[in-house]
């Protein structure tokens, strides 16, 4: 692959943190997972412009995909890895919740279709966003043969999960060093180019506007609705490129998920996630009626108030 100025200028600004997006697309549509999950795995093993570099790490990616993604119809073949291996590693997003009955938190992988996996209660302090909508994770998922022949046992476990997201909090200052050897040109070019997209296909409105869609993540209480016709591609940054996003598909969600549980004091979504997006503004709908009021005044004063709490977030909404 040949690179123009632009990847050249970036292979030098961000030396490690670089990925090609054709190898992204390479992999995107065999497996079931978001592009930024393989971009992890290929920022991981193919961070280089070396060819030998790249061919190798590809090599490694190609196996861990094959190995831990569960395709529809090998469920049972993962589970069964699981009980014959004692473990295996998965990557699945992964969500949990407080049974109160066991007093314990029980995690939840759609891949497998396992809803009741026990896990360790210090994973969900250390990633409490697991308890809200959760998060992609690379997953050791144990059996236990002893608890599957108790009562009601559940076999299923989880001790140690990795969370699939940038980890360096050096990054911010890699960013400002980066970005001095841009103009600002290039670097809105650069910025387009990250998310998939080609800036040199766009019009100046068409850029303008795919960089308006970045504002959210990095403004606080930042809040917008974009309309325009079905299947446009408004939603893709939203759900694709990014793990501090979060969709809410049809926009119907519950005043306890979207704000705060009053049972359990659990914050929400617009306290978890930089973004929250609505796919269908038509249709925001919330299980109370006061719902939509408290979103109209979180919109405008960044806080909410539920019981006697009044309580503050930075999580933008888009509509």
């Amino acid at each position: 692959m040949e690179l123009d100025a632009i990847d050249q200028l970036a292979a030098q600004a961000f030396d490690g943190f670089i990925v090609r997006k054709d190898l992204v697309r390479r992999f995107k549509t065999q497996y079931p997972v978001p592009t930024y999950v393989v971009e992890f795995l290929l920022g991981r093993y193919c961070a280089s412009v070396d060819e030998e570099e790249i061919q190798e790490g590809l090599q490694i990616v190609q196996r861990q995909l094959s190995d831990r993604a569960v395709r529809a119809g090998t469920e049972e073949l993962f589970k069964s890895r699981a009980r014959e291996q004692g473990s295996v590693k998965i990557i699945d997003l992964i969500t949990a919740r407080l049974d109160a009955k066991s007093d314990s938190y029980l995690a939840e992988l759609p891949s497998l279709r396992l809803r009741d996996v026990r896990i360790n209660p210090q994973l969900v302090q250390e990633h409490d966003r697991i308890l809200t909508g959760g998060f992609y994770a690379e997953v050791d998922l144990l059996y236990d043969a002893i608890i599957a022949q108790e009562n009601s046992g559940r076999p299923f476990g989880i001790e140690t999960l990795r969370a699939i997201q940038l980890s360096k909090r050096d990054v911010l200052a890699s960013l400002a060093r980066g970005r001095a050897l841009f103009t600002t040109e290039d670097w809105k070019k650069f910025l387009i180019r990250s998310i998939g997209l080609e800036p040199e296909t766009l019009s100046q409105r068409a850029q303008d506007v795919v960089l308006l869609r970045m504002v959210p993540f990095v403004e606080r209480n930042y809040n917008a609705t974009e309309l325009g016709p079905r299947g446009t591609g408004k939603s893709h940054l939203f759900q694709q490129v990014s793990p501090y996003a979060h969709l809410v598909s049809g926009g119907k969600t519950t005043v306890a998920r979207m704000f705060v549980n009053m049972a359990s004091g659990q914050r929400g979504l617009v306290c978890q996630y930089d973004v929250i997006c609505f796919d269908e503004v038509s249709g925001v709908s919330f299980d109370q009626k006061d719902g939509v009021n408290i979103m109209k005044g979180y919109m405008e004063s960044g806080e909410f108030s539920r019981g006697k709490e009044s309580i503050r977030a930075d999580g933008g909404i888009i509509m």
